[in-house]
């Protein structure tokens, strides 16, 4: 049985091109973080349109209400 790299070696340098593509899109599919991890920096600035509606600790109250249903 031949190894992937042999396989890779004997195609075209069209499909080589393809077969890198697909690689490159399976790294970056496998390095994305995981659902549910929150990046804050990412978040910043995402409730401002709440400063005046409620004060910070009303806001955490109103956070967890939200995550409890």
């Amino acid at each position: 049985m031949k190894t992937l790299e042999q396989k890779i070696k004997e195609l075209p340098p069209v499909l080589k091109k393809e077969v890198e593509i697909f690689v490159d899109f399976l790294l970056k599919r496998y390095k994305k973080p995981k659902k549910g991890k929150l990046n804050i920096l990412k978040l910043k600035g995402v409730l401002s349109y709440l400063r005046d509606k409620y004060t910070s600790v009303e806001l955490k109250h109103e956070i967890s209400k939200w995550r409890d249903k």
